[in-house]
């Protein structure tokens, strides 16, 4: 799917979100094309790569194929299974596992699960207080530790910018 495809195909999900919660659109859109690679995989209609709790019920979960960047090669308890562990030249590691991650029925559901998340979750208290902003608020939810990729809020910020770019004009 191109960004214009996407952007016009969920864009009603994200400003029905930002609506209810006030969390920019731009970012709920960019953070769902990175997430999913522009909808190339939505296993379960999973925009977000929420991961399931204990508590989840099982047929609102999925166990996805992951990559995760720890900073111990001895986290493989963390994971139902674990494919495989490398060291990585900044001293991270790099996991390729399987997790448990949220299954939806429907996109909405998904999109109106994501922005519950933040609001449910603590530590994203700093990120909230910036949710209009969508750079801002791409920053505090990776500093607050949504993702463990090293890169996730530029990686967020250039799609914000790439999403803007196209929003303007659909």
């Amino acid at each position: 799917m191109t960004p214009k495809e996407f952007i016009k195909q969920y864009k009603r999900f994200a400003l029905e979100t930002e609506l209810k919660t006030g969390i920019s659109h731009l970012f709920i859109l960019a953070q769902a094309a990175l997430e999913t690679g522009w909808a190339k995989s939505v296993p379960g209609n999973m925009f977000f790569g929420v991961k399931a709790t204990a508590d989840t019920p099982e047929n609102k979960r999925q166990l996805l194929l992951t990559t995760e960047v720890l900073n111990s090669p001895n986290m493989k308890h963390l994971f139902p299974l674990v494919v495989s562990v490398k060291m990585l030249t900044n001293g991270k590691w790099l996991y390729r596992v399987k997790d448990w991650f949220r299954k939806y029925d429907t996109p909405e559901e998904c999109f109106t699960d994501h922005a519950q998340f933040f609001f449910k979750n603590k530590r994203y208290a700093k990120a909230l207080e910036v949710k209009a902003d969508p750079y801002k608020f791409a920053e505090e939810v990776a500093k607050a530790g949504y993702a463990t990729a090293p890169n996730y809020a530029d990686s967020l910020k250039k799609l914000i910018k790439t999403i803007e770019e196209y929003d303007s004009r659909i």
